[in-house]
């Protein structure tokens, strides 16, 4: 392989692993505080891309507007999942949230044929995304550039908020003890919501990006990449938002080099990411930055 074939791969690699660690963050945010896995991630995930193509075909918004709008809206719904599947089973035992989740899961996907129909749809991509950048051999579209940019700054901004604000005082919090910081004053409920909000909007701003780069929609396109983000949580650790980030980059280097360099395997790469999950649940079950805790049903 020459340099220049390694060069794009790489960066390839960078825009899928960044996408995948955004879904994944999601994941491990809602497991810190809940010690629930939100399999419905993946369809919010879709949502925030089917809201941004109707934002610009149905209602003609600037294509800025339209995403501005659609992360919001997902983030909304993301709160309202929260509100309506998994707050009146706080107190019930795990596995009901857990089973709650794939109702909610199916019900998205559904509801998404029905509403937004199963026919899949072309996405328009703006012009400066997709024109080709030539640099001697190398030829990189400007998307491979922009969104591990978008993605980092994205990932800076929640480290932020979980770590020098209030609500972010109250995830870390909670995330230790629900009960006892219920008895402190800390707002559990409303902070569990903006938690499920602002992982809603991560997964929202990944699904606009990846239909971008991948620019078609149908009502199942969140499940894969859903999974995937599962499985780069639990790689990286379960819980652990660094640890998301790290998964997901790992899990997209280890996707794109295995069809650079075994191209007869291209075939197998989601098989490739299911074998991972199973050796680290078997090797590290608590993943490179989990922590070991003790689980209570």
């Amino acid at each position: 392989m020459s340099l220049a074939m390694f060069v794009q791969h790489l960066f390839n690699a960078l825009t899928l692993g960044s996408l995948y660690a955004l879904i994944a963050i999601g994941y491990t945010m809602v497991y810190g505080i809940l010690r629930l896995i939100n399999f419905a991630h993946g369809e919010i995930f879709m949502m925030g891309a089917y809201f941004v193509f109707w934002g610009v075909t149905l209602f003609h918004l600037p294509w800025p507007i339209a995403v501005i709008g659609a992360i919001l809206v997902t983030s909304m719904a993301g709160i309202m999942v929260d509100r309506v599947a998994y707050k009146p089973l706080r107190n019930a035992p795990r596995i009901s949230a857990l089973i709650s989740s794939i109702g909610v899961s199916f019900f998205l996907q559904n509801f998404a044929i029905v509403v937004f129909s199963a026919i899949p749809r072309a996405v328009q991509r703006p012009d400066w995304l997709v024109k080709v950048i030539v640099i001697d051999k190398i030829r990189i579209l400007p998307l491979t550039l922009v969104f591990p940019v978008l993605s980092f700054i994205l990932m800076m901004g929640l480290l932020y908020v979980v770590y020098r604000t209030k609500p972010g005082l109250g995830m870390r919090a909670i995330s230790k003890d629900i009960e006892t910081s219920r008895l402190m004053g800390v707002p559990v409920n409303r902070i569990i919501a903006i938690t499920f909000g602002m992982g809603s909007a991560l997964a929202a701003a990944s699904g606009i990006m990846w239909a971008l780069r991948y620019p078609q929609l149908q009502p199942v396109m969140g499940v894969i990449p859903g999974f995937k983000a599962f499985i780069a949580a639990v790689f990286g650790g379960i819980g652990s938002i660094q640890g998301a980030v790290i998964g997901g980059l790992v899990l997209g280097f280890i996707e794109i080099m295995i069809v650079a360099f075994l191209p007869t395997l291209a075939g197998y790469r989601d098989a490739f990411a299911f074998v991972l999950l199973i050796i680290i649940l078997l090797i590290m079950p608590t993943g490179l930055m989990g922590e070991k805790l003790e689980d209570k049903v």
